[in-house]
């Protein structure tokens, strides 16, 4: 058989048999890109029951991988992303964390409007503490002398005061200026607040 007829026979076969390998090695690449294999996205969720007001690290948290359509917004990837956060609501094993459950801005935003800043108060009277609950609307008092001191603050999370002497943080959104002043006033005198 001539030689010219028989590179024009397996021209062909030479080009078939490069994109075959070319196909191969884009297989071998998708099948170790998870996501593209899956068609799924790392979810981080809660390794174990973490209680309201945990100071989380990478040990308190797993990486899952979800459907896209089912991952929550906000919905946190990286390990690094929950390192010292404290996290606001109680969170189940497995449960999907978001940045809007750890406190921050996003959280204080989402609870409370925008235009709002978080302070921490520790109330005179520790029992009324303990009857707060996240989304509790309330007003600030202060004593001696008695006067209102900030409107309609927003309850973030309650936490801690397992001691007899030290009651329970509580966490308040107010806006600005008010924040600022009830952390002023909470640092001269005790504070306490009214039930909206």
């Amino acid at each position: 058989m001539p030689r010219a007829v028989l590179d024009r026979l397996t021209r062909p076969l030479s080009l078939r048999r490069a994109a075959a390998g070319v196909l191969v090695l884009l297989a071998a690449v998708l099948a170790f890109t998870p996501s593209a294999r899956d068609g799924t996205a790392p979810v981080l969720v809660a390794a174990r029951d973490l209680p309201a007001g945990a100071v989380l690290s990478a040990a308190d948290v797993r990486s899952v991988r979800m459907p896209p359509d089912l991952v929550p917004g906000a919905a946190l990837a990286e390990a690094s992303e929950v390192e010292s956060a404290v996290l606001v609501a109680a969170a189940s094993a497995g449960e999907p964390l978001t940045r809007t459950r750890l406190l921050g801005p996003e959280h204080v935003r989402l609870a409370a409007g925008p235009g709002q800043d978080a302070v921490p108060l520790r109330l005179a009277d520790p029992g009324v503490a303990r009857l707060l609950r996240a989304g509790a609307r309330v007003d600030v008092v202060a004593a001696e002398p008695h006067a209102v001191v900030a409107r309609d603050g927003v309850v973030l999370a309650v936490h801690g005061g397992d001691s007899a002497r030290d009651g329970p943080v509580v966490l308040l959104a107010l806006p600005g200026d008010s924040a600022t002043r009830v952390a002023a006033v909470a640092l001269e005198r005790p504070v306490g607040v009214t039930l909206r």
